[in-house]
C-alpha cells in the first residue's frame, strides 16, 4: 500500500514521521526575545498508532552519587522522562530513518529548534530532508486562521480505531506549571504533544484528501550536512 504522501504530486515513497516539540523559554538574548529549550518531544510513524512516543524533560536533580546530579539521568526519573541529550538523540534516530518529516509549522519552528539545540551540546546536526509543513505548504489563502486548532475543528478529522482526535489545551497556569517541570506539568505537557501528533497525521490526511497541500520540500538546515543531502558543493 503507498503512504499518504504519494497521492501527492513529485513525492515519492517511504517513510513519515509526524512529530511535534514543547519548548520553554530559557535566556534573552535581546529585549523581549528569548531563547527556546525544549521540554518535550513526541513522533509518530503516519499510520502507526503503537509508534507514538513521548520524550519529557527531567527536572533537576539533587541526589548526590545519582547520574542526575552531574547531568545525567536521575534514577527516579520515569521512563519517558530524561535528558535534553537524551531526547535529541532518540529523536535524531527518527530523523534519520524517515523518508519525510511533517508537523505545523516544522521549518520553522520545532526543526530549528531541534537543530540548535543539536549545535549547543555538540551533538551531530539534522540533515535535510523531505518535508511537509502543513501550515506553510497551504494553498494560497488570506484573512482566515490556519492554526492546527482551527484545522481540526474545520476539518473533522477521524481517526479510524475510534482514538480522540483533538489538542490538548492548556492554560497560562497549566504551562507555568509545564515549563517548571513539576509533575502535573510534566503530565500535561506529555498529554498535549501526544495529542498534537495523533490529531496532526489525521487532520493532514483530511488535508491531503481535500487538496490543500503543496508537494513536500526539502528542509534545508545549512551548513555541510545540507550540502551533501542536496549534493551541493562549496566554493
Amino acid at each position: 500500500m503507498k503512504p499518504p504522501f504519494a497521492s501527492v504530486p513529485g513525492a515519492g515513497e517511504g517513510k513519515i514521521l509526524d512529530f511535534d516539540i514543547e519548548n520553554r523559554p530559557l535566556s534573552y538574548w535581546i529585549a523581549d526575545r528569548p531563547t527556546a529549550e525544549i521540554t518535550a518531544i513526541a513522533s509518530m510513524w503516519v499510520g502507526d498508532h503503537d509508534s507514538l512516543e513521548v520524550w519529557l524533560l527531567g527536572p533537576p536533580c539533587f541526589h548526590r552519587g545519582c547520574p542526575g546530579y552531574s547531568g545525567g539521568r536521575c534514577s527516579e526519573w520515569p521512563e519517558e522522562v530524561m535528558t535534553l541529550r537524551e531526547m535529541l538523540a532518540r529523536f535524531t534516530l527518527r530523523y534519520n530513518e524517515a523518508t519525510l518529516v511533517t508537523g505545523h509549522y516544522i521549518r520553522r519552528h520545532d526543526l530549528p529548534i531541534i537543530n540548535g539545540s543539536l549545535y549547543e551540546l555538540g551533538m551531530p546536526l539534522l540533515s535535510g530532508k523531505m518535508s511537509c509543513d502543513t501550515k506553510l505548504d497551504m494553498f494560497k489563502k488570506a484573512d482566515i486562521p490556519a492554526s492546527q486548532e482551527f484545522l481540526l475543528e474545520l476539518l473533522k478529522p477521524v481517526c479510524p480505531i475510534g482514538m480522540q482526535v483533538y489538542k490538548e489545551h492548556m492554560t497560562q497556569h497549566d504551562w507555568r506549571e509545564a515549563n517548571r517541570l513539576l509533575p502535573e506539568g510534566l503530565r500535561r505537557t506529555a498529554v498535549r504533544v501526544g495529542s498534537d501528533v495523533h490529531s496532526h497525521s489525521h487532520m493532514r490526511d483530511e488535508m491531503l484528501r481535500l487538496g490543500m497541500l503543496r508537494a513536500p520540500s526539502m528542509w534545508n538546515p545549512g551548513g555541510g550536512a545540507s550540502e551533501v543531502t542536496e549534493r551541493r558543493t562549496r566554493r
